[in-house]
């Protein structure tokens, strides 16, 4: 287990008062989006929300330690991560109303979100494959939660990037639920991290409500995974909400049987940390809220200005170039709507 809270001062780690400022800041911003987002969709905003309140340490600190230019393979509650990214907070917001993924065109290195789950994992293997092919110096950052590691494309996509030394680091929030099944159901392994010697790489566990830690570990495997030796890295985490806006966990979930460093909330205990540590003040979080809600009431009123997708969407972003087929079923899809009103009852 690697850990940095409670254990080192910040003049023990490789990190500067600044860096440690900025996680705050990006862990912050991403709470209050979750927040929001949360709202909007009780409201019937959007359909669905998948919340990840809990995790903001685990992906703002794996964000952080990725290169500008290394390629991102989310999954749908990947919100934190992507926004410590710089993908702006309306493109996430209109893809929960049903608009294309990344509406503003920004040119952040990330692929759609995955909502089937672990879809992405093979993908950020092959993605690594080319890199390989291609001599680029990038790296794949596959992020799953710990049920898609009961998928077979867990297994297949560690499988390839073992063989073929694919430089990809592949991250797992264990946040403890897969939607109502803890982990213990899912498998007898000690752990997630082990899985990964079946397949010939390192394997390790870093403390998921530390974003330093986090940011050291992931960093670390992200430049093994650049020489050439891909890497699991699961953080532990916990999950204070539900896994959608569907679920009800009360119906499943006892208060769980993990240590206070898991379960505590960690924006709470990352600012203690930096106020023991002189590095902010009792002000700090909230003059970093409010100017995370300023930001959301820009996202919120760009995303309800945007003029709604027509059908064609569905179509133009499919592949590079478009197909006989592809245009059969565009034509298909003209006359239908033509023909039948919003319920779908022909004219």
């Amino acid at each position: 287990m690697h850990r940095v809270i409670g254990e080192r001062a910040l003049d023990e780690t490789p990190f500067s008062a600044e860096t440690a400022r900025d996680l705050l800041h990006e862990m912050v911003r991403a709470r209050r989006f979750d927040e929001r987002a949360l709202a909007l969709q009780r409201r019937g905003w959007m359909s669905g929300y998948p919340p990840f309140r809990g995790a903001e340490a685990s992906q703002v600190g794996a964000a952080r330690a990725m290169a500008e230019d290394d390629w991102l393979f989310p999954t749908y509650r990947s919100n934190a991560m992507q926004l410590a990214r710089g993908v702006p907070m309306h493109d996430l917001l209109l893809f929960r109303r049903g608009f294309p993924e990344y509406t503003s065109g920004h040119d952040v290195p990330n692929f759609p979100q995955a909502v089937p789950i672990a879809t992405q994992i093979p993908h950020a293997a092959g993605a690594g494959m080319a890199m390989n092919y291609r001599d680029d110096d990038h790296v794949a950052v596959a992020y799953f939660g710990d049920g898609a590691t009961s998928e077979g494309d867990f297994h297949e996509g560690l499988n390839f990037a073992g063989v073929f030394d694919a430089p990809v680091v592949f991250l797992c929030e264990n946040n403890g639920w897969a939607i109502s099944m803890p982990r213990e159901r899912q498998t007898r392994s000690d752990s997630i991290a082990v899985k990964a010697e079946a397949y010939g790489f390192a394997g390790e566990q870093v403390d998921g409500n530390d974003p330093l830690a986090v940011l050291e570990r992931v960093g670390a495997a992200i430049e093994s995974a650049r020489a050439g030796s891909p890497v699991l890295v699961e953080t532990l985490t916990y999950r204070q909400g539900p896994h959608t806006t569907s679920d009800d966990p009360s119906r499943y979930e006892d208060v769980a049987d993990y240590p206070d460093w898991r379960t505590r909330d960690p924006l709470d205990r990352y600012e203690e940390y930096l106020l023991a540590q002189g590095v902010i003040d009792g002000a700090t979080r909230s003059e970093f809220a409010a100017a995370a809600d300023e930001e959301l009431d820009e996202a919120v009123a760009r995303a309800e200005s945007e003029p709604e997708p027509g059908p064609d969407e569905v179509f133009d972003h499919a592949y590079a170039s478009t197909s006989r087929r592809l245009e059969d079923q565009r034509a298909w899809l003209h006359d239908h709507v033509e023909r039948h009103d919003v319920d779908g009852v022909e004219r």
